[in-house]
């Protein structure tokens, strides 16, 4: 029988990054009785990733088939947002709007609607029109040559939220002839809320939700418990930041290592101000109140950094966020969540420390 949940965030790439153990000890320090509700834990491949979702029910047969159909809400979305099927509504999209507005499923409207105003928060930090830069340096991760600086600076040139307009309720428009959308900084995070709205139309109250370890959303808490405890990324090994979620998310953002035979490398995550892959030492998690916002926020807040990351945070309600680099350097910002960590300071009290 499992007697608490810790959900551990591990690094980005790994195929399952994020695991579900028994916690014993927890449960000794809290003196807590184990729940007895019944649970049933699922994973399904997806989206590229691993989706895992844990949820309690009235009975095992009720939360299983409400997984199940959670599953399939995510299938179909990713048959709205890949940008990887030619046959996507997303593909469709890109290859067409360009000459006259397209109408588009109404979960791709609100998907993008949502990233647009995550691309103006940001000021262009975050921006949904990135796709040619990404795709130009998904091609250098797979292993192709790295691309020149002249054809990055050409791709520049494409990308710009201001360039896709929305024609309500149903279409939209691309005011650039080489523009294209990229859904994969917010894309999972709005399958889970999604998802989640499947379960709690099937009467569940109690699941968490995890997008292969970079994003997580909970449902309520498992019966006795406060919330489902969440041990956020760590470069450093020294500092253990968790979170406790009750009806909340988090998600964490770092880009993809150098290899060891260049430290030239291309990255996942492209800055759209310099059209190559970010440059940066951090890993950030972000503390919203949905799937869809942190997934967005803490790419956003990647590349903005800590300094102008603190003041974007300061200014969207029930947010918090933190970034740790491997040598220790740490800096926290919240609007109301609070983030944990061993000394016991909370998120609130702004203050940056490198751990010794």
């Amino acid at each position: 029988m499992w007697q608490t949940m810790t959900v551990r965030f591990m690094r980005w790439n790994r195929r399952l990054a994020v695991s579900l153990t028994c916690a014993s000890a927890a449960l000794a320090l809290t003196g807590a009785s184990p729940p007895t509700a019944p649970f049933v834990h699922k994973k399904k491949y997806v989206m590229g990733t691993v989706f895992e979702i844990v949820a309690y029910g009235k009975s095992l047969p009720q939360a299983s088939v409400a997984i199940d159909q959670a599953f399939q809400e995510i299938l179909r979305l990713d048959q709205v947002m890949s940008d990887y099927k030619a046959d996507s509504a997303l593909s469709r999209l890109n290859r067409s709007a360009h000459s006259h507005p397209e109408s588009v499923p109404p979960d791709l409207y609100r998907v993008i609607e949502e990233a647009l105003r995550y691309s103006r928060l940001s000021g262009g930090k975050f921006d949904i029109a990135v796709g040619p830069l990404v795709n130009l340096w998904k091609a250098a991760l797979r292993g192709d040559r790295t691309p020149s600086t002249a054809e990055a600076e050409r791709l520049r040139a494409c990308v710009g939220y201001q360039n896709v307009e929305l024609l309500p309720p149903d279409r939209v428009r691309f005011l650039s002839p080489c523009v294209q959308i990229d859904l994969g900084a917010i894309g999972k995070g709005y399958a889970l809320d999604r998802a989640a709205d499947v379960l709690r139309s099937s009467g569940l109250s109690r699941a968490l939700l995890n997008a292969g370890g970079s994003t997580i959303l909970a449902m309520g808490a498992p019966p006795g418990r406060a919330g489902w405890l969440v041990h956020l990324r760590d470069p450093s090994n020294q500092v253990d930041p968790q979170v406790m979620l009750f009806d909340s998310s988090v998600s964490t953002s770092e880009q993809t290592q150098p290899s060891l035979l260049s430290q030239e490398s291309a990255g996942h995550i492209i800055d759209p101000d310099t059209g190559v892959p970010a440059r940066t030492p951090f890993a950030v998690s972000t503390v919203t109140k949905t799937a869809t916002a942190s997934d967005a926020l803490s790419t956003t807040l990647l590349l903005m950094g800590p300094e102008k990351g603190r003041d974007l945070v300061k200014g969207v309600a029930d947010t918090a966020a933190i970034w740790i680099s491997a040598d220790g350097q740490l800096k926290v910002a919240s609007s109301g969540p609070q983030i944990l960590l061993p000394d016991g300071m909370q998120v609130g009290q702004e203050r940056q420390n490198r751990i010794r």
